[in-house]
């Protein structure tokens, strides 16, 4: 596992390797991200056990959303699917406003007995400096502190990830 800069102070990078070919890890990152995301107050919008994370189709497409009992809050909507290559979803939190946004793209590389996965979440220069997501953060700081919570979750999907296979 790998964390880093994607050449902005404000994306984060993170590099994760699992035992399985591009289109089961991209399978079991999109169909079974509920079972590997972490729960907790630092992953989910319920904080608890009490959500489902889960991409799904609607009418305008593909999106990322938390289902929470009787809430939905859509995190973003997908921008690319490529089975095997290629996901790109929007990321909203919690509490963001109406047309705040940043990005997430992955990567799946067929790479020695397994793939590569490469995360990078960018788009934060959008976001004001004050914003409450920032945690009183900014350039390389904000940045260590974006790429250490994707590395906590990529970790969890590459212990998921081995598993599965």
């Amino acid at each position: 596992m790998s964390a880093g800069n994607a050449g902005n102070a404000e994306n984060a990078r993170v590099t994760t390797f699992v035992k399985v070919p591009p289109n089961d890890a991209f399978e079991v990152f999109t169909e079974e991200i509920d079972r590997w995301w972490r729960r907790g107050p630092r992953f989910r919008m319920a904080g608890g056990d009490a959500s489902e994370l889960c991409f799904e189709q609607d009418a305008r497409g593909r999106r990322l959303v938390e289902r929470m009992q009787a809430t939905v809050h859509e995190i973003g909507r997908v921008l690319v699917w490529e089975p095997g290559q290629r996901l790109v979803f929007e990321w909203r939190g919690r509490n963001f406003a109406p047309g705040e946004r940043t990005e997430v793209e992955l990567r799946f590389e067929a790479f020695a007995e397994g793939t590569r996965v490469t995360l990078e979440h960018r788009g934060w220069d959008a976001i004001r400096g004050d914003h409450p997501a920032r945690h009183g953060l900014q350039g390389r700081a904000f940045s260590a502190l974006i790429g250490q919570h994707w590395a906590e979750l990529m970790t969890a999907y590459r212990l998921y990830g081995g598993a599965a296979s």
